[in-house]
């Protein structure tokens, strides 16, 4: 072989070589698309906060305990982790990934616990909390992820609210509506909402021409929709719980007690009683049958996972107080995350 041959050679293995890693660094930096159909959280853990967020694997949560840093633990309370610095709150999952959104923090960084400023906004990371990545600065009312984009009621002191959405690798950003539109209740495709201005009917956002429309003209609030019905508080009467049936068109009244809050969990509904005399956090079927006092006095917050329902007082971030979310009542206090909490405050 020539020496020209032996150059030509060198040269076109050294350009394989880079074509070859140039490919891997491209292909690493892709984000994965979901399925359309994907959702982050439960419209009901979204609508109280979003602190909570089960997978098939993992709780992600934000511990009260620790100024709402963002969590990870087995969904039977085991091997918690501390992903984050910075209180979190609409804590989306999907994938690879976590989404949520942040209040402005001096102590962390886009590599997890660390001490860069990280301001408020909408944030990706891995699902150890690395690799962070800022997807918008601004505050939020409320997120949900909808297949490949976040869908987020966003404030802004000047313009005011708008749904607004961006897509998981961070292009595509654009508001959808200058108006007040929850998204937490992503289903098949369309969000649910109810109006907040002219009207408080149920619209659907179908998300992929972002155009809405009537579903039902009721007069509601916080609607969550499974299995076929629209759960909701009426606004006319009090705002008590009702269901609305989309095949039938039927409402069948859950209760007539005055709610302030409820979250839908598989065949159980949990919701907090507003009243002067007996305020109380309760449970029952998904029909209305066997009501129950979890816990008498005024709660919020509530979340639920397959094993657990978390919730806290009105106004104290903690004790967190929890119960069994298929089993019998018997209310105590989330310990592991207190624990955790205090292992990591001795550790820095």
């Amino acid at each position: 072989m020539t020496d020209r041959q032996k150059n030509i050679l060198v040269l076109s293995v050294t350009f394989v070589i880079l074509i070859a890693i140039f490919t891997v660094v491209l292909l690493s930096g892709r984000i994965p698309m979901n399925d359309d159909f994907t959702v982050g959280n439960s419209p009901g853990n979204l609508n109280n906060g979003g602190y909570f967020c089960e997978t098939e694997e993992k709780i992600y949560f934000a511990n009260a305990y620790d100024n709402f840093a963002l969590y990870s633990m087995n969904p039977d309370e085991t091997d918690l982790q501390k992903l984050n610095n910075g209180a979190v709150s609409s804590i989306n999952a999907a994938g690879k990934y976590l989404y949520y959104a942040q209040v402005s923090n001096d102590s962390s960084d886009s590599g997890g616990i660390g001490s860069a400023i990280r301001m408020a906004g909408i944030y990706r990371s891995n699902l150890k909390g690395k690799s962070v990545v800022g997807l918008d600065r601004c505050d939020i009312v409320s997120m949900q992820l909808c297949g490949n984009y976040l869908y987020y009621e966003k404030y802004d002191k000047q313009i005011g609210t708008s749904l607004d959405k961006i897509r998981i690798d961070k292009k595509d950003q654009q508001t959808v509506a200058e108006a007040i539109i929850n998204p937490n209740c992503f289903v098949d495709g369309r969000i649910y909402y109810n109006g907040a201005a002219e009207d408080h009917y149920l619209y659907a956002l179908d998300v992929s021409t972002d155009r809405a429309s009537v579903v039902w003209q009721g007069n509601i609030w916080n609607p969550i929709v499974q299995n076929g019905y629209v759960y909701y508080m009426d606004v006319a009467e009090n705002y008590r719980l009702c269901r609305y049936s989309l095949a039938n068109n039927v409402v069948e009244v859950l209760t007539n007690d005055r709610i302030d809050m409820f979250n839908v969990y598989d065949n159980y509904i949990y919701y907090q009683v507003s009243s002067a005399d007996s305020p109380a956090l309760k449970r029952m079927l998904i029909d209305g049958t066997y009501q129950e006092t979890v816990r008498e006095g005024v709660y919020q917050n509530i979340n639920i996972t397959s094993q657990y329902v978390y919730f806290n007082a009105f106004n104290e971030s903690t004790p967190v107080y929890k119960t069994s979310t298929y089993g019998p009542i018997n209310v105590t206090t989330f310990d592991a995350a207190r624990e955790a909490a205090l292992a990591n405050t001795d550790t820095k």
